[in-house]
């Protein structure tokens, strides 16, 4: 009799186990910025761990490391940065959909906000 009862709830947790693996943000992503009419990029390192998201971001500015929170489909990560000398800190805001990251960038140091859109890289075919 317990056996009936054994498969159903099997055959869920592979279900579940399966769906939890389709929304991770785990890997490299490239993004890409406009905030204020300009355009940047940066090359992102993404480690999810249930609801945390830790790595960093390189660009122009160097390496940053990145703290933030995956919740459902909703992503966000804020990395610390400077301007002309001037500390600041970058917040994403987004929904991963299909491979992609979509959303809004602030930058609340100068009351500055604009779009990104992020997509996972290709990985390196190796020789």
């Amino acid at each position: 009799m317990k056996i009936r009862y054994l498969f159903p709830l099997l055959a869920f947790s592979a279900i579940a186990s399966l769906a939890a693996d389709q929304s991770a943000v785990s890997g490299k992503w490239q993004v890409h910025t406009t905030i204020a009419g300009n355009e940047y990029n940066v090359n992102c390192t993404f480690n999810q761990k249930d609801g945390d998201l830790s790595g960093t971001c390189d660009g122009d500015q160097g390496t940053k490391d990145i703290t933030g929170k995956v919740d459902g489909d909703k992503v966000t990560w804020s990395y610390k940065s400077e301007y002309n000398g001037t500390p600041l800190t970058v917040s994403h805001t987004g929904t991963f959909k299909d491979d992609k990251i979509t959303g809004t960038v602030d930058v609340p140091e100068f009351s500055a906000t604009g779009d990104f859109e992020a997509t996972r890289a290709k990985e390196a075919k190796e020789k």
